[in-house]
């Protein structure tokens, strides 16, 4: 006997009154773990948090500011949301600026997520399960306090899922378009985006029986467009149209860079297995054990409930990591595997679909007048676990930035004290952006009083004829890098510039503050070390 439209009606309701109330616990959540991280003073631990802030800093403050700023091998979108808020000095000191739209991708992400699971398996309490097993992961909400890409990732991802599920259950070109229209979004954030796109692709050719060859030329056209924008900005910005894949800062040229120099090969390196191993390892200690195993045996319940290509959707990130681990591009070091150390193991956060998905499965083949039970029990499960001796420690991502970030902190805090009180605006600061464009953001130096490799051609002509060209008062550099052998390559020279401080620790590079001399009102320093 069909249902009656009031019936409906009441189920429709009832379904957005769940969204609300899952949004709302969102909202309250990201805004408490935003607000904690602040005043821990962990949001810019995160090497990639600083660059990111910095990158949309300089859209607006730089010296020749504008749409080249963007760069490349990180894709636009995050720093292009950023941007407007890191105009303010206090947002883009503190770092808010880049964590606000990190923040808000979680809270849209999760309920994306909830709306998609309730589709797929039609259950409303496999969606809050789904939803506990995101919104209870300390890793992510620690990323999404910081200026990081992930959780705007997720936002992308899961919107693109529910409404391709939703074009599914009503092929209008409504939901393809907006299908379409977060894969761009997801194609502008994360090169992850570009990988999932033709399995987005193949869901609506093959698995909407109604489809419409105008809805899936709409969606098909407007989801290409992320990827066609990038190629098209590398090739007129930097005649390049593979700059962010093999220029001198991709990933794969710093790697190469690094095997000549004799780094050992990145564990996974051609080997398929050993990167299945790190990408595994890294996403157990990602998800926790509970919720790892949960949904990996939750897995083999989609399947049971023939959940296919929510399946298949969810298993594209995984192997596109796996796979990125096997070609070299992307490394992940965890810390009881070879070489013992934190890098990249965020990654791992990507068998969280999966995971979600298995958790919301094993829910739905519970009797239906104990799936709230089971509910309960599972996000019971997956907050203990954490509960448990809670401890900033117990989360990878936190303890990742924390190891890694020990001698950046110390030697940007070491040396924008010594520039801040120092520095006179309108002087200049000759310098490379990277690492050091935090020692300015730490002083509170806009960023258009430095002269940095994006500014070229003129910072490419002062770099090779410093004597012709190099007006700045200060530099800034790493021992070795090509500022500093510009600075010593000048000899007795004119200009003259003299090393005025250097900071050191170990197992870092010897941070150089050099000043220009032979200007009658400069002050003469003595360079010293500080161990």
């Amino acid at each position: 006997m069909p249902a009656s439209p009031n019936s409906s009606s009441s189920r429709r309701s009832s379904v957005w009154l769940h969204a609300l109330a899952a949004l709302v616990l969102l909202g309250a959540l990201s805004a408490t773990a935003l607000h904690y991280v602040h005043d821990q003073g962990w949001t810019l631990w995160y090497g990639d948090a600083e660059a990111h802030l910095n990158i949309a800093r300089r859209i607006t403050d730089a010296r020749e500011p504008g749409y080249e700023q963007i760069g490349t091998v990180w894709l636009p979108l995050p720093h292009l949301l950023s941007a407007p808020l890191a105009r303010d000095d206090e947002r883009w000191q503190d770092g808010r600026a880049g964590a606000i739209p990190a923040a808000a991708g979680f809270v849209l992400g999760g309920l994306f997520l909830f709306l998609a699971i309730r589709l797929v398996f039609n259950n409303v309490w496999a969606a809050w399960t789904a939803l506990g097993a995101y919104a209870l992961n300390p890793n992510l909400l620690y990323l999404q306090s910081a200026p990081m890409t992930e959780p705007l990732f997720f936002a992308c991802f899961f919107g693109t899922f529910w409404l391709l599920f939703r074009y599914r259950e009503r092929p209008h070109w409504a939901n393809a378009a907006g299908a379409g229209l977060f894969a761009l979004l997801g194609a502008l954030t994360r090169y992850d985006g570009w990988f999932v796109l033709p399995f987005f692709a193949f869901f609506v050719l093959f698995c909407v029986k109604n489809r419409s060859w105008k809805h899936v030329f709409a969606f098909s056209c407007i989801a290409a467009l992320g990827p066609l924008w990038w190629l098209a900005h590398n090739q007129v910005i930097y005649s390049n149209v593979l700059e962010f894949y093999n220029g001198h800062w991709s990933a794969k040229a710093i790697y190469q860079r690094a095997l000549d120099g004799g780094m050992a090969p990145y564990p996974g390196d051609h080997d398929l297995l050993k990167a299945a191993q790190y990408f595994m390892a890294a996403a157990r200690l990602c998800l926790g054990s509970a919720l790892f195993w949960v949904g990996l045996i939750g897995a083999a319940a989609a399947a049971w409930l023939r959940a296919w290509w929510a399946l298949g959707l969810c298993l594209v990130l995984p192997v596109f990591y796996v796979l990125s681990l096997y070609s070299s591009g992307t490394p992940i070091f965890v810390p009881h595997l070879w070489p013992n150390s934190y890098y990249n193991t965020r990654y791992g956060l990507n068998l969280l679909p999966l995971a979600a998905l298995g958790s919301a499965a094993l829910v739905t083949l519970a009797p239906k007048r104990f799936r709230w039970a089971s509910a309960a029990v599972f996000l019971a499960i997956f907050a203990s676990f954490w509960a448990i001796k809670p401890s900033p420690e117990r989360v990878i991502c936190w303890k990742e930035s924390q190891v890694n970030s020990e001698h950046r902190r110390f030697w940007t805090a070491e040396a924008a004290a010594y520039l801040g009180p120092r520095y006179k605006p309108g002087a200049g600061i000759f310098m490379m952006f990277g690492d050091l464009t935090g020692i300015l953001r730490a002083a509170g130096i806009p960023l258009r009083e430095s002269f940095h490799e994006s500014d070229r051609p003129p910072w490419m002509a002062a770099a090779a004829r410093p004597e012709l060209f190099l007006r700045e008062e200060w530099a800034i550099s790493f021992s070795g890098d090509a500022v500093s052998r510009t600075m010593h390559r000048l000899g007795r020279g004119s200009p003259r510039y003299q090393c005025v401080r250097m900071i050191s620790t170990k197992g870092s590079p010897v941070v150089e503050i050099w000043r220009r001399i032979n200007d009658p009102d400069t002050i003469h320093q003595s360079a010293w070390r500080a161990q």
